[in-house]
């Protein structure tokens, strides 16, 4: 195991490379350039935009350029912003915990709930409580997340009112209510709508994975002849079902928790969220480069990473799987 993690590391080295160039490639195709935002500034005079230039390192080749960012990221200097002049590790540092608050809150109350939904309805598949959870499940994950948040917010911000002071009845966006003390009522009262529309949009994705892992399993021959020996049907279903049937749900959060560090990016915006993605998607409206690829690479690097951590879970999971 500790060949193959090594082996690993080493192969993302040369992937995590090709992104970086792939990513300064997209940045460098978008019309404009990074200081298309001053060009039409009647304040800002061409001889400005040359010392921008200058300052920026945009006045030398585009492989110079490649190499003074690569180099720079690789010393933990991702650039600074082109908005707030403030460095763009600042920007993203500042915005993390918050999408860490909202996001893992939602993942985890989905995947607490989505494991023992999912089990229910594979052991009692065809019941009344399978077919409702397999609609559920669908209507869940075929809403569009920015419908849902709206109709949240017209229900719960517009339509609905506070029985005890007349206003909304929960608030419609942000973390907590400005001017007033932070209290735990006002914070969690800011993330049911937010962590409602990502919990539910997660919950309908990981229960169809468990409820069909789970249903594959059930039909192997050593859960067969676990009930031949006299096994009670929990200690079947628990001790030789359930690590084998959360294979195909282990592979799916190994590709969801990464976005947790990325943000939700419509979920944010509509909720106005100071988190990641509202960070990502204003740094795509003031063609903010240097917070967009250091988005980006943070987001690449998160993939490799966890895509390593799936493999070894795995192997833990299953003792059929062996690396070295």
């Amino acid at each position: 195991m500790t060949r193959y993690i090594f082996r690993r590391l080493l192969q993302a080295i040369p992937l995590l490379l090709l992104i970086s160039i792939a990513v300064f490639a997209l940045m460098q195709a978008i019309p404009g350039g990074p200081l298309a935002a001053y060009e039409n500034n009647p304040n800002i005079s061409p001889e400005d935009l040359m010392r921008l230039q200058e300052e920026l390192g945009l006045n030398v080749p585009k492989w110079q350029q490649y190499l003074n960012w690569l180099g720079a990221v690789l010393r933990g200097d991702l650039g600074t912003s082109l908005v707030t002049r403030r460095p763009a590790l600042t920007e993203i540092g500042e915005r993390l915990p918050n999408t860490l608050y909202l996001s893992g809150i939602a993942f985890l109350g989905a995947l607490l709930l989505s494991i023992p939904v999912g089990l229910v309805s594979a052991v009692r598949q065809y019941s009344w409580f399978d077919h409702a959870m397999t609609t559920l499940a669908f209507m869940g994950y075929s809403i569009p997340v920015f419908w849902f948040g709206l109709v949240l917010i017209i229900l719960f911000n517009v339509t609905l009112k506070n029985p005890l002071t007349g206003g909304p009845l929960l608030p419609g966006g942000g973390m907590y209510t400005i001017g007033e003390d932070l209290t735990l009522e006002d914070r969690v009262a800011h993330l049911l709508l937010p962590a409602s529309v990502l919990i539910l949009h997660n919950l309908s994705n990981h229960v169809r994975y468990m409820r069909a892992g789970m249903l594959d399993v059930l039909h192997q021959d050593y859960i067969r002849t676990a009930h031949a020996k006299g096994l009670k049907e929990r200690a079947v279903i628990m001790r030789h079902g359930f690590k084998n049937a959360i294979l195909p749900l282990v592979t799916v959060i190994g590709l969801e928790i990464p976005g947790l560090f990325n943000g939700a990016l419509l979920t944010e915006t509509i909720f106005s969220w100071p988190g990641m993605g509202r960070l990502f998607f204003t740094s795509i409206e003031r063609a903010d480069y240097a917070v967009l690829m250091g988005v980006l690479m943070l987001s690449a690097t998160l993939i490799v990473l966890f895509g390593l951590i799936t493999d070894i879970v795995y192997a833990f999971l299953d003792p059929r799987i062996r690396f070295d």
